[in-house]
């Protein structure tokens, strides 16, 4: 008998820590559920873009995929996307597989948030982005790309006579960097059109000054063409002549025995 009553005194002991126990457990969700109401009542919230469902990387989103929903200012960083930019989002591709409900992030899509960018942004001050019509071989077979450094070349008409115009070849800039080729900046990747060298336009970032030298050299009937640098070549050739026939003719065999005598150097001479 005493056997049995200690064994149900054991059971109602433990009965009521386990009751005591979810009461001091539910008391603290209860205080941190309290908390959190007053810090998000004392903090501004802001709308942002999740997923809807799941999805796998590689999905062209559509609107059905994508869902706002409010979260503290601060615990929002400078990837999350505002819900003020989903015409921004659909059509895009995922590069990252998501869960639903999972917040999107700019780094989750092809290209960034790159198209949200403006391309004057990257102009420096007291530069200027000028496009010129440059594509195919003019553009190094058309593998120029955004962040590149290229010289422009122009050759054009400096005669009179139409039936015979005189012709001149000059380097007219050196050593600038590419923002876009057709409309692909180095902030938006598209692999196809990159593979392609699909763009009729490549768009250079310069001074005032050469941006004028350029419009001028295609208003002179001007056909520009590009030379590709090493990114840390920064040399700068202060005694480029101007080449006409008259001077190919005169300095070929000079060029060409110059050549010949740079491919002879062993290659840690040069």
């Amino acid at each position: 008998m005493k056997q049995k009553f200690l064994l149900a005194a054991s059971i109602a002991v433990g009965l009521l820590a386990a009751v005591l126990a979810r009461a001091w457990f539910d008391a603290r969700n209860a205080e941190v559920d309290a908390r959190v109401a007053r810090l998000k009542a004392s903090q501004a919230t802001v709308r942002v873009l999740y997923a809807a469902r799941p999805l796998a990387a590689g999905t062209k989103l559509e609107a059905s995929d994508l869902a706002a929903g409010e979260t503290l200012q601060v615990a929002v960083g400078s990837d999350n996307i505002p819900d003020t930019d989903f015409h921004r989002v659909v059509g895009r591709t995922l590069n990252h597989t998501v869960s639903a409900e999972d917040p999107l992030l700019w780094t989750y899509l092809e290209g960034g948030r790159d198209t949200a960018r403006k391309l004057s942004e990257d102009v420096s001050n007291g530069l200027r982005a000028i496009s010129v019509p440059v594509s195919g071989a003019a553009a190094v077979s058309g593998l120029v790309r955004p962040s590149d450094h290229v010289d422009v070349l122009a050759t054009f008409a400096t005669g009179l006579d139409e039936d015979k115009p005189g012709l001149v070849t000059m380097t007219v800039v050196q050593n600038v960097t590419v923002l876009a080729t057709g409309t692909e900046t180095s902030r938006s990747r598209s692999a196809a059109a990159a593979a392609a060298g699909a763009y009729g336009t490549v768009t250079l970032l310069v001074s005032p000054r050469e941006a004028e030298v350029l419009v001028f050299a295609q208003q002179m009937r001007g056909s520009l063409f590009l030379t590709l640098r090493n990114p840390r070549d920064v040399h700068y050739e202060s005694e480029l002549p101007r080449v006409d026939f008259s001077k190919v003719e005169s300095e070929l065999r000079e060029l060409n025995e110059e050549r010949q005598k740079s491919a002879r150097r062993p290659a840690a001479a040069r």
